[in-house]
């Protein structure tokens, strides 16, 4: 280990790295996702039917756009590690409620967790961030947003045990409490102390790169942030019912609760992979791919009902949740250079609109339709034409709005 990769007044690089992975775990990976894995064993014992469902995902869906507002207007000076730490408790906490048989306060329950994760997201990746940054270890960022694909991997596997033992949905509330409450033990000692400064410009001074460009247009960015709101609708239905489309076309087989945890290992690849991507790549075309190859995801299942096909569309859905979000925000401060945090925060709510539209209109589709298959059926497939859209207004901006630069 070199001299720049531990510090006396903080943690090492590694400890920061996966302090900031497991935190995010807890918070998206058990306090946000750890419903899907769960929906199927809570429709098994009759605590809710799938119209409830739905709109307990949406209201998850609504706290966590909250929550990105929320955090828009919090003060700078509050500490990121106290936040942090709050978030994790309140996340056990939250968790711990949903198995209280009480189910008029579920909807507030999932709401408040969907807020908390949006905090403990925005702040475990500032408090990372600005440590690796000290610590001369930028590039670490990606080991950070390998944790919520973790926590997908993670609960949809003990989620897989529950259920070949026959567990109740409200027992798997507890066991998930559990987890994020050992998790977050774990990783509790590491975020205190006062928030890292930022490091010196001559520590962390990139070298000469080519002049970017000034940034784009008024309709440029209104497309772009269309595009990108699109990719929030079209991965939502099948991250929010996999678990329960995968019984509806593979009744009785013993992989239907590892589709999730496939998912979530491809959300640990892609956020690996995306800082491989050469950066003298247009990133609208690369999102174009990504949005494209996602989309083929979605709507695979509706072509080959098999096990093969369940297994790639799982995969490739979670491939590129996180590449898509981290390539959106770099054309972000491509666009807007010098007033990047305010259009990132559009983008976030635009594409938590995006997720909000999800669940609603599958529960809707499914009242309408005459079997849950052809329910779904129809879901996925406006997803897939969603993601199609969004892939096709990258293309149009490439051709419209073209530029001589590489990513920044």
């Amino acid at each position: 280990m070199t001299a720049s990769a531990s510090s006396p007044a903080g943690p090492s690089i590694a400890v920061v790295a996966l302090a900031g992975s497991v935190s995010l775990a807890v918070a998206m990976g058990v306090g946000r996702f750890a419903f899907t894995p769960l929906l199927p064993m809570m429709l098994r014992d009759g605590t809710i039917d799938i119209a409830q469902g739905s709109w307990l995902a949406t209201a998850n869906y609504l706290g966590y756009l909250a929550g990105a507002l929320l955090c828009m207007v919090l003060p700078r000076s509050w500490s990121g590690a106290v936040m942090i730490r709050f978030g994790l408790i309140a996340t056990v906490l939250l968790t711990l409620g949903m198995a209280l048989p009480l189910p008029a306060l579920w909807p507030l329950l999932r709401f408040l967790a969907g807020v908390v994760s949006a905090v403990v997201f925005v702040f475990t990746a500032g408090w990372c961030l600005a440590r690796l940054a000290r610590l001369g270890a930028p590039a670490m960022a990606g080991a950070i947003f390998t944790g919520p694909g973790l926590g997908i991997a993670l609960s949809g596997l003990a989620a897989t045990v529950m259920v070949a033992v026959h567990w109740s949905a409200a027992t798997g509330w507890l066991v998930f409490a559990l987890l994020a409450a050992v998790l977050s033990v774990v990783v509790w000692p590491v975020f205190k102390g006062a928030d890292p400064a930022a490091p010196s410009a001559a520590a962390t001074a990139p070298p000469p790169a080519p002049p970017a460009p000034v940034g784009g247009g008024t309709a440029e960015m209104t497309v772009f942030t269309l595009a990108y709101g699109l990719a929030g609708f079209g991965y939502i239905i099948t991250a929010t019912f996999l678990p329960v489309i995968a019984r509806e076309a593979l009744p009785g087989s013993v992989w239907l609760d590892l589709f999730w945890p496939i998912l979530g290992l491809a959300v640990v690849a892609g956020a690996l992979l995306t800082t491989r991507v050469p950066t003298r790549f247009d990133t609208r075309l690369v999102l174009a791919v990504c949005y494209a190859i996602q989309g083929l995801g979605v709507i695979l299942t509706l072509f080959v009902s098999s096990l093969a096909g369940f297994i790639v569309s799982s995969a490739l859905v979670g491939l590129f949740i996180t590449s898509i979000s981290f390539f959106a925000m770099q054309e972000a401060r491509r666009l807007r250079p010098h007033h990047a945090a305010r259009f990132m925060g559009l983008l976030t709510a635009l594409y938590g609109i995006g997720q909000i539209a999800g669940p609603p209109l599958t529960a809707a589709l499914l009242a309408r339709l005459p079997s849950r298959a052809e329910g779904f059926g129809w879901s996925l497939g406006i997803a897939s034409a969603a993601l199609a859209a969004g892939a096709c207004l990258y293309v149009v901006m490439y051709v419209v709005w073209p530029r001589r630069t590489a990513r920044a």
